[in-house]
């Protein structure tokens, strides 16, 4: 019994670095931009997380006043954003990380408790280096696309508030509410797929979150 268990370990442990490194290429194209962009002597602020940050283009022109390193990544969970903390964070010595992450898991079917635990662990990653680090986190958003999991999402998103709650220096920044007409998600603020956002949705997004910059 005890062997079968092992192996059931090993095969989970090699599959989820099997399935992280399919974004090796993306890691090492966004490590290469802010070679060249970064500014060590200034204080930065990332954004980590999944499809939603990555293609939020004028992120650094929204916020002008601070160094802002885009560390997103299509398709990304919680697990993957684990596997490159050092990589997307780490590196770049943040005085504040918005993370976004979530809304891929439970389109995946993960359960609430395992992209809590990823979560904390990226956050305790990120203490070691520097305990005083602000820690934000991203609600996930509600789509047309997912509109059906609308349920899943509000549990997450309640856990997510709850571990702010808890912990002073852990944020929670609510883009739900915003994006909501009445009890239905707003239908002008995402593009074709009824996922990604328009110009609409990330100024919704940006009225959320730029007190928690500024």
């Amino acid at each position: 019994m005890k062997k079968v268990l092992l192996i059931f370990l090993l095969v989970s442990i090699f599959a989820r670095g099997q399935e992280a490194n399919r974004f090796a290429n993306e890691i090492e194209a966004i490590q290469k931009k802010y070679d060249t962009l970064l500014d060590t002597s200034k204080e930065t602020t990332v954004f980590a997380g999944s499809s939603s940050v990555r293609i939020w283009h004028d992120l650094q022109e929204k916020f002008p006043k601070h160094q802002i390193v885009n560390a997103g990544f299509g398709g990304s969970q919680a697990s993957d954003l684990l596997a490159y903390t050092d990589e997307l964070i780490l590196q770049y010595k943040p005085k504040k990380v918005f993370i976004y992450e979530g809304d891929n898991d439970i389109s995946a079917g993960k359960d609430v408790k395992v992209i809590l635990s990823d979560i904390s662990q990226i956050i305790s990653k990120i203490r070691e280096q520097n305990q005083s680090v602000k820690i934000v986190l991203i609600a996930a958003k509600p789509s047309i696309a997912r509109w059906n999991l609308k349920r899943d999402y509000k549990r997450l998103n309640r856990k997510f508030k709850k571990m702010s709650r808890k912990d002073a220096d852990i944020l929670f920044v609510d883009v739900w509410k915003p994006m909501l007409n009445g009890r239905k998600v707003k239908q002008d603020i995402f593009i074709e797929d009824g996922l990604h956002m328009n110009a609409k949705g990330y100024a919704i997004w940006y009225n959320a979150i730029k007190s928690f910059l500024e």
